[in-house]
């Protein structure tokens, strides 16, 4: 009898543990299903990891934003000194003066080398703040300046293409300019002057003019003068380097000069010019660090000389500094 109540119990406990071991099982199978649940929503949910970003879009329509680089920032501080555009590897130097205290001048700069540079000062050359040039500018060959206007001929572009600007804001807007509002200028084709671009008269041209009735131009060794569209005359002058107007006179830059260690200021007739002509001299600016370099610019009575680091005004047209 006992055996047979013991085998009976025996036999119905075994299902009930059976049972209790399924139920466990499902119960992890439950939580387990719970956990990856819970990650995947985690996963999906952006809030768990900051808001979700942009779809990437793409277009064939170029970004014409432009980004100007640290020289050419809007908020680029003023000059303290007469440096920034003194490269004298970088083009030829221009400057052009409005008076006795205001003044434009520019580092040629070269295409596909170092950048031009373009600088307005309004007291007498004591600080040069920075004018903005445009990313594709890589050289300067010509400014004009007024009181109301600054025209400037410049190379633009992967071609250097000859192009002329005008801006009456002080740099912070250019539009086109005409023919000749620079001045005349020299580039990659020959000189530039307001009707026609022309082979110069000489290898390697130093600076060109050209005025009402006269166009000149310097070379290594002479001044190559000429009205209207005759024949070049050829001034056997050495040491020129830069040239202004003084009504029917030139007034010359020019440097070597036996009598004046820096830069000796001399004057031309403007009209009627012969290989004859002489000059005569009105001044000398010494104690320059570097004549390598060097321009002039007329305003009235007042003439401007920048040479090496050196900015100096005369007020008496060069004879006293």
């Amino acid at each position: 009898m006992n055996s047979r109540r013991g085998t009976r119990n025996l036999g119905r406990a075994l299902p009930r543990t059976t049972l209790i071991w399924v139920a466990v099982a499902v119960v992890a199978l439950v939580v387990i299903d719970v956990v990856l649940v819970a990650l995947a929503l985690g996963r999906t949910d952006p809030q768990q990891h900051g808001s979700a970003g942009p779809i990437p879009t793409f277009t064939s329509t170029p970004d014409t934003t432009e980004t100007p680089s640290s020289s050419e920032s809007p908020s680029a501080a003023p000059s303290a000194s007469a440096d920034p555009a003194s490269a004298t590897a970088s083009g030829r130097r221009l400057l052009s003066a409005v008076s006795s205290l205001e003044a434009w001048r520019a580092s040629g700069g070269t295409c596909g080398g170092e950048r031009p540079v373009l600088e307005h000062t309004v007291d007498g050359g004591a600080t040069w703040v920075p004018t903005t040039l445009g990313t594709d500018v890589g050289s300067v060959m010509a400014i004009r300046a007024s009181s109301t206007a600054l025209s400037i001929m410049v190379g633009t572009g992967p071609d250097c293409a000859t192009t002329l600007h005008t801006t009456t804001d002080g740099g912070a807007s250019w539009s086109p300019a005409d023919d000749g509002a620079a001045g005349a200028g020299i580039d990659a084709e020959g000189v530039v002057l307001a009707s026609s671009t022309i082979q110069p008269p000489c290898a390697d041209p130093i600076e060109a003019f050209q005025g009402e009735r006269t166009t000149v131009v310097i070379c290594d060794g002479q001044l190559e003068w000429r009205a209207g569209s005759a024949s070049w005359v050829d001034v056997p002058l050495g040491g020129v380097r830069s040239l202004a107007v003084d009504g029917d006179h030139y007034v010359l830059a020019r440097v070597g000069a036996s009598r004046c260690a820096g830069v000796q200021i001399e004057k031309m007739p403007a009209i009627g010019v012969t290989a004859a002509t002489q000059t005569d001299i009105i001044g000398c600016a010494d104690g320059l660090d570097d004549v390598t370099n060097v321009s002039i610019a007329r305003a009235g009575d007042d003439l401007w000389l920048w040479a090496g680091d050196d900015v100096k005004v005369s007020a008496d047209g060069g004879a006293t500094w």
